[in-house]
């Protein structure tokens, strides 16, 4: 285990509009603007989108991971960041597995992904290879493009004897809304 909590993100949080400027700051150099897909806090704020945030011991923001959806049961990765100086720790595979769990508990049946083609993005796409997503056309509103690498991942059926904490996410999810407003 990573040592890291896992919670649906604050977007008060000015700690989080940080950790997400920086990786769009990271994303910038590495294809031209007309290639880059990551999703700014607005975008993260969109109806649907669910955001969560991955908390060292200290309280400090250490990753990023979020699900929009793409179609019924399918939805797409977006934001999946971890703090650069936090990296091969584990953070990634922690927030990807929590994610993919709660889109099982969704009934979501497919998650793909939109990833940069270039030498940056290898350890990403290793990762996501590492469990299980492999490369596809591309999807939703995406065209083929030079600088992007699509890739894609069927979900098993959720048993149904997992525990689910839905009440926990549906609490979190109406104290952003509160927030927000």
């Amino acid at each position: 285990m990573t040592g890291v909590e896992i919670r649906r993100a604050d977007f008060a949080d000015p700690a989080l509009a940080a950790f997400l400027q920086a990786h769009l700051d990271d994303l910038a150099p590495t294809a031209p603007a007309c290639s880059q897909h990551a999703l700014d806090l607005e975008g993260l704020r969109r109806p649907g989108v669910r955001l969560w945030t991955a908390t060292a011991a200290d309280g400090s923001l250490v990753g990023t991971a979020a699900l929009a959806p793409v179609e019924p049961a399918h939805e797409e990765l977006k934001s999946m960041r971890t703090d650069p100086a936090r990296r091969g720790g584990g953070i990634a595979s922690t927030l990807l597995r929590h994610v993919l769990d709660d889109a099982r508990d969704t009934d979501v049946g497919r998650v793909s992904l939109e990833t940069g083609s270039q030498p940056f993005f290898a350890p990403a796409r290793a990762l996501y290879a590492k469990h299980g997503f492999v490369e596809c056309a591309p999807f939703g509103g995406y065209r083929l493009d030079p600088n992007s690498t699509f890739m894609t991942l069927a979900l098993e059926v959720q048993p149904a004897d997992r525990p689910r904490d839905r009440a926990r996410d549906q609490a979190q999810d109406r104290a952003r809304d509160q927030a927000a407003r």
